[in-house]
């Protein structure tokens, strides 16, 4: 069966590529065929660049990652400085035209779920036009109920239903790092909340999957 995951954030640098080269390394590692797309990025490509490196080939950067604006800002205002855009309907047909070859398809999202990706939509339109099942990252610290239970309250019902919620732990834990899975648990269903560890500052998905807790909990989340 076909599936499409998108990936969004409760805000910008929540974990989001990490967690998406994680899950193209863990899919690849299954014999399971993955594709994962960086439709839009500002600034530099460092993410697309990671999600390359996951992917093994699969894709060349352009493909993964086909609007990149110069600028370090919101992607819809980096592409009118250079006298640019992207469109819904563009995304769309881009990551529609290379996932039908692929069982998984992977698509990360910039910044937070309504952060504007280009003229007149933002994540919530494409993962909406794409049916796929949301996925919210967020950093595991005081304030991130929160800022899910806003992230979820904005997705539509349908999509709201099928979506999963990924803490991810910083490097230095707060008090409330281990308490919030167990409060978000009280607005949401607790078996789409999963966590994950602090996975260091140079990230490699190849030496996380050595981690049998941290394999679990991808394998659980698809």
């Amino acid at each position: 069966m076909r599936r499409t995951l998108f990936i969004t954030g409760t805000d910008t640098g929540a974990g989001k590529t990490v967690l998406t080269a994680l899950l193209a390394a863990f899919l690849r590692s299954q014999k399971i065929r993955v594709v994962a797309f960086k439709p839009v990025c500002s600034g530099d490509r460092d993410d697309a660049e990671k999600i390359f490196a996951a992917l093994g080939g699969a894709l060349t950067l352009d493909e993964i990652n086909p609007w990149h604006f110069r600028a370090a800002i919101a992607p819809a205002l980096a592409a009118r400085r250079e006298k640019k855009s992207v469109t819904l309907a563009q995304a769309l047909a881009h990551v529609r035209a290379t996932q039908k070859d692929f069982a998984v398809t992977l698509v990360e999202g910039a910044g937070g779920l309504l952060a504007p990706l280009g003229e007149q939509f933002d994540s919530r339109d494409l993962m909406t036009a794409l049916r796929a099942t949301p996925v919210i990252v967020a950093p595991n610290r005081l304030g991130v109920v929160n800022h899910v239970l806003l992230t979820l309250e904005a997705l539509p019902k349908s999509l709201r239903a099928r979506a999963r919620v990924v803490l991810m732990s910083p490097a230095r834990p707060d008090a409330a790092t281990a308490t919030n899975a167990k409060l978000l648990g009280d607005f949401f269903p607790a078996e789409k909340i999963f966590r994950l560890p602090w996975l260091g500052q140079m990230f490699s998905p190849s030496q996380a999957l050595k981690h049998a807790a941290v394999r679990r909990t991808l394998a659980q989340l698809l």
